[in-house]
């Protein structure tokens, strides 16, 4: 009974061998080109392996268990025959495998391609203003390509600009956000372009502002939710649309005439704005709209440069910094501009280092980290910039002083 461990120890060891050769032997066949041919090759193998050891193995037998020079003669040809033979059939696999490295840098070498939708035909059709054709190609992609994010936006672009079918353009965006990957960056894509479309041809902004809406939902503690909250704060009434269609015309009064011939030069000024008007408006405006940043940043300026007010500018600017889901660009931004206020209406280089210092701080490996400290470095210079310089008035002196004569 001590046999049976090593017998059962020697067929695992076999059964093993013979599933790696089996399992390597299948990965060969499912990769070759030409399957066929491959199994041609490994009978041809086996017949000569077998062939050879048989003629090898009985030579040896019949001479006694010895190797005389009549045995080994015929056992060393055997062999030749095998191994002219082995290497006519496997050649070309060989060569396959010692030139891979270098034709692989030319062809991609045996790389699965993942296949990817073409729509080159459809953008060529759309250029030469084949629009249905275009349509039908990007159908046709679409059907072996199920819910290519690419393909629909360009099928409802086609349609909107193209066609003048805006229902059916909303439809295939509809379509989109659902079939396609919830990506923030690709919805609210699609989503703005619908956007433009309902400004641009059907002229309706309630319609823009639904769609631009759709992305805050969708995607609330996201920048493309903060940009598109930007954008809503932006949109035009219908009647300011109507009036970009068709302005109206501005009655001009009553001016100087003949201003060319006039022996003084007229002091013609351009009409300036009110900067307390525009403060008022800007704040009511932010009551409607509090994230419009852009509205906010100019109400700053105008408290610091008008009403020479920096404390409620930079209450203003604070309110942008900490606004939620923020562009890293808009805060770089907001905190040079914090910088320039303090240097141009405080002449304060310590609290102008202290705004810049938050740009390293918030981003401290980036270009703008930098820049931040470029511009620390020359703060001095750019105060000394900034002082505007103390006017001499010059006193009175003889006219025509070039055109008296020489003593």
């Amino acid at each position: 009974m001590n046999w049976l461990p090593s017998k059962l120890s020697s067929v695992l060891e076999l059964a093993l061998c013979a599933g790696v050769v089996g399992w390597v032997l299948y990965r060969w066949l499912k990769k070759s080109d030409d399957p066929a041919r491959l199994i041609s090759k490994w009978v041809i193998t086996a017949v000569m392996v077998s062939t050879t050891w048989w003629i090898a193995a009985g030579k040896i037998a019949s001479s006694g268990g010895g190797l005389d020079y009549g045995t080994a003669f015929v056992v060393v040809i055997a062999c030749a025959i095998c191994g002219v033979v082995l290497g006519i059939t496997w050649g070309s696999n060989i060569a396959d495998v010692l030139g891979k490295p270098l034709t692989g840098l030319f062809d991609g070498g045996d790389q699965e391609i993942v296949p990817q939708p073409f729509y080159s035909i459809a953008e060529a059709k759309r250029k030469q203003g084949k629009y249905l054709e275009a349509v039908a190609e990007i159908r046709k992609q679409l059907a072996r390509f199920p819910g290519n994010f690419n393909g629909m936006l360009m099928l409802a672009d086609v349609q909107a600009e193209n066609l003048n079918d805006l229902p059916g353009a909303q439809v295939t965006i509809e379509r989109l956000l659902v079939e396609c990957e919830p990506s923030p960056m690709n919805m609210a894509l699609a989503l703005n372009r619908l956007a433009d479309w309902h400004l641009k041809f059907g002229h309706d902004p309630d319609s823009a502002r639904l769609a631009l809406e759709q992305i805050i939902q969708m995607f609330p503690d996201t920048e493309q939710a903060y940009l598109a909250g930007q954008r809503i704060a932006h949109l035009m009434t219908p009647e300011m649309l109507t009036e970009k269609k068709e302005p109206h015309r501005i009655k001009v009064g009553q001016f100087q005439e003949n201003i060319g011939l006039l022996r003084e030069p007229a002091n013609v000024r351009a009409p300036t704005e009110d900067p307390a008007a525009v403060a008022s408006k800007l704040v009511e405006h932010l009551r409607d709209h509090p994230q419009d940043s852009e509205a906010r940043e100019r109400l700053a300026l105008i408290y610091a440069e008008y009403y020479q007010r920096l404390d409620l500018a930079m209450g203003q600017l604070e309110e942008l910094i900490a606004q939620p889901n923020l562009p890293p660009k808009h805060a770089v931004h907001w905190l040079n501009v914090l910088a320039d206020l303090q240097i141009k209406n405080a002449g304060d280089t310590a609290a102008a280092r202290a705004a810049l210092q938050r740009v390293v701080e918030l981003f401290p490996q980036s270009a703008a980290a930098e820049n931040a400290r470029n511009r620390m470095a020359h703060l001095e210079l750019e105060l000394r910039a900034k002082k505007k310089s103390q006017v001499v008035k010059l006193g009175s002196y003889e006219q025509n002083i070039g055109l008296r004569n020489r003593p």
